[in-house]
């Protein structure tokens, strides 16, 4: 039989990626920001204080493709970083007073571009698809 790219959850599931992706991108872009550092801001915002190793776990991204996030992040003046108060060799990344007026903004375009994407699910099929993303997410983390 051959591939079905419509029958693909991995095509499909990168198609949505990208969608919703630039979707994000063109509703956070007039805040001044790109999706890295949306990704970044939104860890900060939970916990502010985090070393870059930490937020390279948290966000499960390549440890350079951080430290170019947070240069940039720290030009734009989003966040600052000061020496770790238990580890002096690391440093703590701490968000700026801009940073922080930026998360009701920022958070309400996330979830425009969610309400988007889910425009045409009942609340049960949205409750559904979001339990199944993440079903199929912990398979592929698990295996």
């Amino acid at each position: 039989m051959a591939f079905q790219k419509e029958r693909s959850a991995g095509f499909l599931a990168n198609h949505m990626a990208r969608l919703f992706a630039n979707g994000l991108q063109q509703r956070i872009r007039p805040l001044g920001l790109a999706p890295a550092q949306f990704m970044t801001l939104l860890a900060l915002w939970d916990e502010d204080g985090l070393t870059q190793r930490e937020l390279v776990q948290r966000l499960n991204v390549e440890q350079a493709t951080m430290a170019n996030t947070l240069i940039r992040m720290e030009r734009d003046g989003l966040i600052e970083r000061r020496l770790h108060p238990e580890d002096g060799r690391s440093q703590s990344i701490h968000l700026t007073a801009k940073a922080v007026g930026l998360r009701e903004p920022a958070t309400q375009a996330a979830r425009s571009q969610n309400e988007a994407a889910l425009a045409g699910f009942s609340e049960d099929e949205r409750l559904m698809f979001l339990d199944l993303m993440r079903r199929a997410i912990a398979s592929m983390q698990s295996g």
